[in-house]
């Protein structure tokens, strides 16, 4: 999971951490840093191809992102269970985005949304072999 630069600029990574640790996730790795360019790039290459990238990428760049490596049962599926439609408008109450999202983008939080995403997302942010 990463927390998004809007959500740490409004002090809210420990009110993430707490709902998702409610949840039976362990925090087993955290990372802060501000991400580069590249980086975020990297980490979003996925979508290089759509209009929305440049603007993600710049997004991604403008303040500091908290890397998390969570452990549980089912955890991709319930991590996206409980962060929520990536629009906050369209997400279930009491979710992660619908309580912290601002926009479609900046809405708090990414989840990765398959185990071979996050074994390349791990790499990419906690620049793993």
């Amino acid at each position: 999971m990463l927390i998004k630069p809007d959500a740490t600029k409004r002090n809210l990574v420990g009110k993430i951490l707490s709902i998702v640790e409610d949840e039976g996730f362990k925090i087993v790795k955290i990372k802060s840093q501000k991400m580069s360019k590249s980086l975020a790039k990297e980490f979003y290459a996925v979508h290089r191809k759509k209009d929305f990238f440049k603007d993600l990428v710049d997004y991604m760049c403008s303040g500091l992102t908290v890397g998390v490596i969570l452990e549980r049962k089912n955890a991709i599926n319930h991590l996206r269970e409980i962060v929520g439609a990536t629009d906050p408008k369209e997400a279930k109450e009491g979710t992660i985005r619908h309580l912290f999202g601002e926009t479609f983008r900046r809405n708090s939080v990414h989840a990765s949304d398959s185990k071979k995403s996050f074994v390349y997302e791990k790499r990419v942010f906690f620049k793993e072999k």
